[in-house]
């Protein structure tokens, strides 16, 4: 098991390695797991009424079928690390690095297949719906901008997005090459939601765990957890749940921060944990 995670790492450290201080390469991966929260509702503001003429360009040609939501939400590796596409809920917020990237991708591919333009604003983000709609606020400057999501990446450790050029000139970042910001969810398919009820029309995937053990005993499931919290990766966690098993009290030791059952059956496959439950929620 612990040989399994620290290829992983190993990896990992490789990917990072290779990575300068802004992204240096694209990823358009065709390999990704069909789940995708494809909404066509029209209770949204087109937000191309908000660009100037030659942003406007740059976004005419959204690809936004049911198809390519299905192909880009589906699962991929890069560097030995995989990745696993999710639907976050309207408001969300996460914070981290972002970087960007310019000429030398501009009038290539991005990884939905439309036609990267550096003057649009667009990013990249390695889990978010394509065509998701975010607010990115520079926390050095008070700057903020809003781009559409159509690109896979940055794959570089604690970099949440990757900026097109006119995104970082937005927030005042293209000298430094990164910057720490807050990104906001504002919506989906390209249209940013209006109303509270708009807001709730996107709602996020369930929570998943791994249940990795059942103990009468208290001090059983204690010592397996400390088991796992010695191996396991930053984003999975291990909690004592208290349940029943027929009439008698037990404690079930589950391992938390799956986006998705493909995520969790990865897990239990890579650690050859064949007796373990998938337990959705």
């Amino acid at each position: 098991m612990l040989s399994n995670l620290s290829k992983i790492c190993c990896f990992f450290l490789i990917a990072v390695f290779l990575s300068g201080c802004s992204t240096k390469y694209r990823y358009a991966s065709k390999s990704y797991h069909a789940s995708s929260q494809y909404n066509s509702s029209s209770n949204y503001i087109n937000y191309g009424s908000n660009l100037s003429s030659r942003e406007v360009i740059g976004n005419a040609k959204i690809r936004n079928s049911k198809a390519m939501h299905r192909a880009t939400m589906r699962p991929y590796e890069v560097f030995g690390k995989k990745y696993y596409p999710t639907v976050a809920r309207v408001d969300d917020q996460f914070k981290g690095v972002a970087s960007w990237y310019g000429p030398k991708f501009h009038a290539k591919k991005t990884s939905n297949g439309e036609i990267y333009n550096m003057y649009a604003n667009t990013a990249a983000h390695k889990t978010l719906p394509m065509n998701t709609m975010v607010k990115v606020h520079n926390l050095e400057n008070g700057k903020s901008t809003i781009v559409r999501i159509n690109d896979r990446g940055p794959f570089v450790s604690g970099r949440i997005i990757d900026l097109s050029n006119k995104a970082a000139h937005a927030i005042d970042m293209v000298k430094r090459g990164t910057a720490k910001v807050k990104i906001t969810v504002l919506g989906f398919n390209g249209k940013i939601a209006r109303t509270l009820a708009e807001k709730q029309e996107v709602r996020s995937v369930g929570n998943y765990f791994v249940q990795v053990g059942v103990f009468a005993r208290i001090e059983g499931a204690k010592s397996t957890k400390r088991k796992f919290e010695l191996i396991l990766e930053d984003r999975y966690k291990v909690v004592l749940q208290d349940g029943m098993l027929g009439d008698k009290a037990v404690k079930r030791v589950w391992i938390s921060g799956f986006k998705s059952e493909n995520e969790a059956q990865d897990f239990k496959e890579n650690n050859n944990l064949k007796k373990a439950m998938i337990i959705a929620q």
